[in-house]
């Protein structure tokens, strides 16, 4: 009862002069953020911050990870803006993220306890590789954040979880699949940059094998028809000949055409290539050197 009531007090102090910025406010209504979402996410003064402020503030980015946001406890909530619209979303999927690490640090060991247990039977049976690998790099760094990352990364990432943890997010959510849906989209963007790559590679392989087959085929055609044009006489004999070299013609044109294919291909390769580094250049919050 102390505890909650130094809570209450510490929370009054923090929103009595405090009024959201523009872009905050919208964040906490494009993710349906209700009065204790909206409560929790104001409580610690959420900044939108360039790179420089937000490496300042976020002192866990490293090398290995993307770090778009963090919660510092009785402190701050920090997110990184990302102002690639491509990349819509990720604002909105970061700032709930973050409001439930808050969340979480105010859950009681009865609650934290049913909860856990929830998201966690959540991951045993998801499908979803992504989000499976994502907490096993959390868990290979250190294995008690994994269910506090969980209770964030189920929440926002997830469309269909039990109806218990369903009910259970409605305490910070009017609409939690308003979140998720933000998500897909930024996620759905990223995939298909590079599905698509991964889809080039293979053509332009299989390209590139037909192109060195056919090549091969056109330079023994061209020594055997070198080879048999002197000993060319009769009419019939011409007339097999220039078949011959119809054929060793149109097998020229097919090669051209696969080379035309092949270089429109690699061209789209590459500017895939760079757009996929633009979009991980958008996501780096790391401090530029």
């Amino acid at each position: 009862m102390a505890w909650m009531q130094r809570q209450a007090i510490y929370d009054w102090a923090r929103l009595r002069d405090y009024n959201p910025s523009p872009d905050v406010a919208r964040l906490a209504t494009e993710t349906t953020m209700n009065d204790t979402g909206r409560h929790l996410f104001y409580v610690y003064h959420p900044e939108l911050n360039d790179r420089a402020t937000f490496g300042q503030k976020c002192t866990n980015i490293d090398e290995q990870t993307i770090v778009l946001g963090c919660y510092v406890s009785n402190t701050g909530i920090y997110l990184f803006d990302v102002d690639d619209p491509r990349l819509e979303g990720v604002e909105q999927v970061t700032a709930a993220h973050e409001m439930l690490h808050a969340a979480y640090d105010r859950l009681g060991a009865t609650e934290r306890s049913k909860v856990d247990l929830l998201t966690q039977q959540t991951l045993d049976s998801l499908a979803n590789e992504r989000i499976k690998t994502t907490i096993e790099s959390y868990r290979s760094r250190d294995p008690g954040v994994v269910p506090n990352e969980l209770h964030s990364i189920i929440a926002t990432e997830v469309r269909d979880i039990p109806p218990e943890l369903e009910t259970y997010y409605k305490k910070y959510f009017d609409n939690r699949a308003q979140i998720v849906a933000f998500s897909e989209r930024y996620e759905g963007v990223l995939t298909a940059r590079r599905t698509r790559a991964s889809t080039l590679e293979i053509e332009l392989t299989g390209l590139r094998e037909e192109i060195e087959q056919l090549e091969k085929t056109l330079a023994d055609q061209r020594e055997q028809l070198q080879h048999d044009r002197p000993d060319v006489d009769t009419q019939e004999e011409v007339a097999s000949y220039n078949t011959r070299v119809n054929a060793y013609n149109g097998h020229i044109r097919e090669l051209n055409n696969l080379i035309s294919r092949h270089n429109k291909l690699v061209e789209e390769y590459k500017a895939n290539a760079v757009e996929q580094q633009e979009l991980f250049k958008a996501l780096d919050s790391r401090p530029t050197l």
